[in-house]
């Protein structure tokens, strides 16, 4: 009787939809059939869960054999055979030789094991539904039903409900989603679209956020209406208590159980003294995440259209601070080591100060036709370049009215450009 319910269910199943649910895979046996494309997509997630996975093919992919190789999987290099199924929790099927899919299912079926199919929807007792991870929760979008099934219109809905989460335009407003602290925010060099997606997030999630000027002030206008914004160019206690002013509005806020956005420009730790205020909040027992931003280092010059490096022009960058001047005593930059450099050098903070720096690298050796760019609000919609050398850039920043925030780029690589000649035949190993 039961074998015949069984039948009778089976038998009207285009009727029925499917019933979504999550495997706890941990320590069970988990046994993948074909070792293609399909398995190449869905091992990672299998081994994840911490499944003991077998796969059975004759060959694979080289990135599945890497997964073989580091011990993630077990890989029998063989045809599938009656049998492989027996003490197996769940199966994937995805060889490409369709009567082998054939009797893995047949055989699935006889030992109840919950197999996907990915030949053939019709003949698997499970599907896979469109997935995506942000931390803890996974998004899984599944049509249900079995007429109409489209893929593809899943893993269309499953990115929109994801960047939504990430972004913050999709959350639980009666719900705190992050527990009292404080986040560094790397904003990026300035465009709002280069902002991480966790840094996104943490913003929408945010009670009070603590803004640099030179962090991506559109994003403030996307703030829900409770967030408290604090603009860090404004805080009291004059120039040199700045710092330590931020510092105390972090663990004020932080000890009243806010959750705290220190949104920074570019990232925390390329000159934003995100580790003094890292070791501020670790002082007073205050919890904080770091969460790293694009630097305008190499995406300003990016955005200019200069590579940093490039083959047969630049196998280094260096980036230094230009706040002080090079005959200024308090200066930590040896600048006669970097002017012996041949490789391309970055700038940052530097406008006010590029003549003195130019003159001390020419001191120093540096050819005065060195090449040399500086790139004004790089990345927003106010950016533009000045082209200079270095023998006369002091000047010309001064006669194009260059003003902060600007990155400097002094080296070979300000005249690489689209249309330039290709790399030497003998680079083409680097």
């Amino acid at each position: 009787m039961a074998e015949h319910a069984d039948h009778a269910d089976r038998s009207g199943h285009a009727d029925h939809p499917a019933y979504p649910v999550g495997l706890r895979l941990h320590g069970r046996r988990v046994v993948v059939i074909g070792g293609g494309q399909v398995a190449q997509r869905r091992l990672p997630q299998l081994i994840a869960t911490g499944a003991v996975i077998t796969l059975i093919s004759p060959s694979a992919t080289p990135s599945v054999e890497a997964m073989a190789d580091a011990g993630e999987i077990r890989w029998e290099r063989r045809r599938y055979q009656d049998g492989d199924l027996a003490d197996t929790w769940y199966a994937l099927v995805a060889s490409s030789d369709t009567p082998a899919n054939d009797a893995a299912s047949a055989e699935a079926e006889r030992t109840r094991t919950w197999c996907v199919r990915s030949d053939d929807a019709e003949a698997a007792t499970a599907w896979t539904p469109a997935t995506g991870r942000i931390e803890n929760i996974t998004v899984a979008v599944l049509n249900t039903t079995p007429r109409g099934r489209d893929p593809r219109h899943s893993a269309a809905l499953r990115d929109a409900i994801v960047e939504g989460l990430r972004d913050g335009s999709i959350a639980a407003p009666h719900h705190r989603t992050r527990a009292p602290g404080v986040a560094l925010v790397g904003g990026g060099p300035g465009d709002p679209d280069l902002i991480t997606v966790r840094g996104r997030r943490l913003l929408a999630e945010a009670d009070v956020v603590i803004a640099d000027r030179l962090g991506p002030r559109d994003l403030l206008d996307e703030l829900p209406p409770h967030v408290e914004v604090i603009d860090a160019a404004k805080i009291p206690y004059g120039r040199f208590m700045a710092q330590e002013a931020i510092n105390q509005a972090l663990i004020e806020h932080a000890k009243a159980g806010k959750a705290v956005v220190r949104l920074k420009g570019g990232d925390p730790f390329v000159f934003g003294r995100g580790m003094e205020e890292a070791q501020a909040l670790a002082a007073e027992g205050i919890p904080c995440t770091v969460v790293p931003g694009i630097s305008s280092t190499i995406s300003v010059p990016g955005a200019a259209g200069i590579p940093v490096t490039h083959r047969g022009v630049a196998h280094e960058f260096t980036v230094v601070s230009g706040h002080v001047a090079p005959e200024d005593p308090r200066s930590l930059v040896d600048w006669a080591a970097i002017a012996r450099l041949r490789g391309t050098l970055v700038l940052l903070m530097a406008v006010d100060k590029i003549g003195a720096i130019a003159a001390a690298l020419i001191a120093h050796g540096k050819e005065p036709a060195t090449p040399v760019a500086l790139v004004q609000e790089g990345t927003t919609a106010a950016q533009r370049r000045v082209d200079a050398t270095l023998a006369d850039v002091g000047e010309r920043a001064v006669a194009e009215d260059v003003r902060p925030p600007a990155v400097i780029v002094i080296g070979d690589v300000v005249a690489v450009g689209p249309d330039s000649a290709p790399a030497p035949a003998e680079d083409a190993a680097e």
